[in-house]
């Protein structure tokens, strides 16, 4: 049996981002609050998850202010998860990840959900990278540096905004 290797040391944002996102129970979980899951149950039923993974996974997505455990106030304390500010940006992760699924898994036609743009009815668009002009960019055009953060001792903790 292997255990998970831990990437708290290391100063990569990618490293980090899959410190708080990297199981695929956790971005089912923040799926399905896209979808509009808000409640334990709604999340268990739609993901067919065991009570101890949704409950763990639910607490460290709280812990690291992806949701908010907000009290619903039905019928005695019951709580909701909704997405925070924080797990609303990441809208465009979860939309790349379907589309790379669409175009590379299921191919064009046999994608099985759309977004649509309720503005024009239309399909979301394929995410591209682009320049400050606009302009597509391939990764051919991109170049890595070394950042500011990169000499500091150890990695930050997630900043959590409201």
């Amino acid at each position: 049996m292997s255990t998970r290797h831990r990437f708290t040391d290391e100063r990569c944002s990618v490293a980090q981002a899959l410190e708080i996102l990297g199981d695929w129970w956790t971005l089912l979980v923040v799926r399905e609050a896209f979808l509009g899951a808000r409640r334990f149950a709604d999340f268990e039923a739609r993901l067919d998850i065991s009570k101890n993974v949704l409950t763990a996974r639910l607490a460290h997505l709280v812990e690291h202010g992806v949701f908010a455990r907000v009290d619903a106030g039905v019928h005695g304390t019951r709580y909701e998860y909704e997405l925070t500010a924080m797990g609303k940006d990441l809208a465009t992760v979860m939309t790349a990840l379907r589309q790379w699924g669409d175009r590379w898994i299921y191919g064009e036609g046999a994608e099985p959900l759309l977004v649509i743009d309720r503005r024009t009815g239309r399909p979301v668009p394929r995410l591209r990278i682009v320049g400050e002009d606009g302009a597509r960019l391939r990764t051919s055009d991109m170049e890595v540096r070394p950042g500011p953060g990169l000499t500091a001792r150890r990695p930050p903790k997630p900043r959590k905004r409201a």
